[in-house]
């Protein structure tokens, strides 16, 4: 065979071998997309859930609704017990979770930290005369 032939069956293989690649991509990319879609979808839906628990009916009954301060991050409430009454007797810490309780290192590392007693009240005045 001389090197045209070569050289046009080189170019065709080429062709086919790009073509297939794009066709792989064609198809793995919308999958790619589904699954990230509903991966975030899963986390919008767990953060609207969170924002609305204490609406819940199983919400702890110790604590009030008008005591809950939503936080997101790191944890989800600050409930401040007695702030309706103008009177706080306990702050407490609530994490959200819409199965299982599995924190992540940052929830589990703040509730160490009160467990352990390592919490502390500090001002700040912004304009010191």
């Amino acid at each position: 065979m001389n090197t045209v032939i070569w050289f046009d069956i080189v170019i065709i293989v080429g062709i086919l071998a790009a073509f297939i690649g794009y066709f792989l991509a064609w198809i793995r990319i919308p999958k790619e997309r589904k699954k990230a879609t509903d991966i975030s979808r899963n986390i919008l839906k767990g953060q609207v859930a969170e924002q609305l628990a204490p609406l819940l009916p199983n919400f702890p009954k110790n604590l009030d609704i008008a005591d809950a301060r939503f936080m997101g991050k790191p944890i989800d409430f600050v409930v401040f017990k007695g702030i309706s009454n103008n009177n706080i007797e306990e702050v407490v810490f609530l994490e959200v979770k819409s199965s299982k309780l599995s924190l992540n290192p940052n929830e589990r590392s703040l509730r160490d930290a009160i467990e352990n007693k390592r919490v502390r009240w500090e001002s700040f005045v912004m304009n010191p005369k």
